[in-house]
């Protein structure tokens, strides 16, 4: 693998921090931190849905619309054609498929913890979509999904569940919270980017450049 994935620990200052260690090229990579958090969650490239749209009222993450919410059965339609990955390639899919169950899961277990807090329920909903995505990925080219039937919070891979652990014990607090879903979003981003690297396939360059664009709205809307 090109990354590393490592909680280094919690920093207390004002509001609490988690500090991701990554390798020093990748660390530079990922999208403006500034950009815009509205927009909805483009995994297979379809329209932005509007701002204003039904379900989004109030709290954060504002501006995502329906897009959030809608149900992904027709993943793989818009994308184009497949290609040809490495070995290294193919176990960064299934590598990406355990990050956003990671997301997936940790927005769960933290919508339970702090209902009041909507942006886990919905950006929750998004990362479900996500792994769709990947799944479709891993289905075009007959890939080993490492997600299948686990249970939310259960994963095959030891680091994962102790990175899962983790961050919801991590999550103590209504305030402090967020800061989880801005370190998720950003090892996300991280990663989507070490994943592109050298990727020639277009339905698996769509599809993780699409993920990573989601990654930033999320980002935003924990506020990072």
């Amino acid at each position: 693998m090109r990354r590393s994935l490592a909680v280094t620990g919690i920093i207390t200052a004002g509001l609490t921090a988690l500090a991701l260690a990554a390798t020093p090229a990748l660390a530079q990579g990922g999208p403006n931190p500034n950009a815009s958090g509205t927009g909805t969650c483009a995994v297979t490239g379809t329209a932005p849905v509007s701002p204003n749209a039904v379900g989004m009222n109030g709290g954060r993450g504002q501006g995502y619309g329906r897009g959030m919410n809608s149900p992904m059965g027709g993943q793989g339609i818009n994308l184009p054609a497949s290609g040809t990955l490495t070995a290294d390639q193919k176990a960064d899919v299934a590598y990406m498929v355990e990050e956003e169950k990671l997301a997936h899961d940790v927005y769960v277990a933290l919508a339970a913890k702090f209902p009041a807090d909507f942006q886990f329920a919905r950006i929750a909903n998004s990362e479900a979509q996500h792994q769709a995505a990947l799944r479709t990925i891993l289905t075009r080219y007959n890939l080993t999904d490492p997600t299948a039937g686990l249970a939310a919070g259960e994963f095959s891979t030891s680091a994962f569940q102790k990175l899962y652990n983790d961050l919801v014990g991590q999550a103590t607090t209504a305030v402090n919270a967020p800061e989880v879903g801005v370190a998720i979003e950003k090892l996300d981003i991280v990663d989507l980017t070490s994943s592109l690297d050298g990727v020639t396939a277009p339905d698996v360059v769509q599809t993780y450049t699409n993920l990573r664009n989601a990654s930033q709205h999320h980002l935003t809307a924990f506020g990072g």
